[in-house]
């Protein structure tokens, strides 16, 4: 896994609680990536050594610059921290792109509309693949956002002017759980995102088995959006979600018990006690252990770890590059005692 070290010449301010950190791109070798894609940021906070993934909200065939953009998360330590300490002039390491909430390289898809589904700061990798649809291709690109007023919503302006130079490709529903009821019109509505609606008006204009659907957002946005295209005949290749959370389920964790897990780790052995409900990852962070992981919801294989003795249990899917005794740690959890993993 390729480590870089980037120079932020920016920290833009998006809303109250939101922030822009511009990185100046290394002078040999441009980092690639695609919209869509995100960057897992390095800090060492009180000793600790810490990585969080965050969309790239640049796009490469428009922007110079590398841009993340993180939201202030209550109690969240390295949200405040980057809100808060992080400044311009700050070497920050990263690690190289990664992620596969793009768009799909096939060209059957060429000419599918776009339809992106974020709340909140989950717009992030939707306004990069929005601004990549708009500038290189011809498809049209819908856009429903939904935030708490108008104030939180995170590029704004930019969204605005993208809508003022394609006004005949780019439409945005905007839905506010507080909003004046004066001012709702046709895509400015009060409450939460209503997939149905926005669905039932769009299959007026288009064919909607025609159409690529991006979700970023809270569970319960993905789960509302999903049965509501399954309705349309939607096809499940057709449906991207970015998940930056692990939802847990009750009934994977009934076999699970508090247990004591050996890491190894270049060598050394250490043993940590991983409490029921806690990955192996968890644990080893708690107890200061320099464990690489990236984004803590199964969908990379960083945090892979060889199992030597004992059994676990992964309760989501194994990434398809790992050996049937890897397995990802940070959704796998111990089922037995004396069991040892290397790192």
């Amino acid at each position: 896994m390729t480590i870089y070290t980037l120079s932020i010449i920016d920290k833009r301010i998006e809303t109250n609680d939101t922030v822009t950190l511009v990185f100046k791109q290394p002078g040999l070798k441009k980092i690639a990536y695609l919209p869509g894609q995100y960057l897992t940021l390095i800090f060492k906070i009180n000793g600790r050594r810490y990585l969080r993934p965050y969309s790239l909200s640049s796009t490469p065939v428009i922007d110079k610059f590398l841009e993340v953009t993180v939201k202030r998360v209550p109690h969240g330590i390295v949200s405040n921290h980057v809100c808060d300490i992080v400044s311009v002039g700050d070497v920050i390491e990263v690690l190289q792109p990664m992620g596969d909430f793009v768009l799909p390289n096939a060209p059957k898809y060429e000419n599918y509309a776009i339809v992106l589904w974020g709340a909140g700061s989950g717009i992030t990798p939707l306004f990069s693949i929005a601004k990549q649809v708009l500038h290189s291709g011809h498809c049209q690109v819908v856009l429903v956002y939904g935030n708490r007023t108008i104030d939180n919503v995170i590029f704004k302006t930019q969204i605005e002017i993208l809508q003022q130079q394609h006004p005949d490709r780019f439409t945005v529903w905007n839905f506010y759980t507080q909003l004046d009821e004066a001012i709702q019109k046709k895509y400015c509505l009060k409450g939460r995102i209503l997939p149905d609606l926005v669905l039932n008006s769009l299959s007026k204009n288009f064919d909607l088995t025609e159409s690529l659907h991006y979700i970023c957002g809270p569970n319960g946005l993905k789960l509302a959006v999903k049965k509501a295209l399954n309705t349309y005949t939607i096809h499940l290749e057709q449906i991207f979600s970015e998940d930056f959370e692990l939802v847990k389920n009750d009934a994977d964790f009934v076999d699970i018990r508090t247990q004591f897990v050996t890491i190894n780790q270049n060598g050394i052995d250490k043993v940590v006690e991983v409490v029921k409900g806690k990955s192996i990852l968890e644990a080893g962070l708690d107890a200061l252990i320099e464990m690489p992981y990236s984004c803590q919801t199964g969908n990379c294989s960083i945090c892979k770890g060889k199992l030597l003795n004992g059994n676990v249990k992964q309760v989501l899917p194994k990434h398809p590059d790992l050996t049937v005794d890897e397995y990802q740690l940070c959704c796998t959890y111990p089922l037995s005692s004396e069991i040892v993993i290397s790192i």
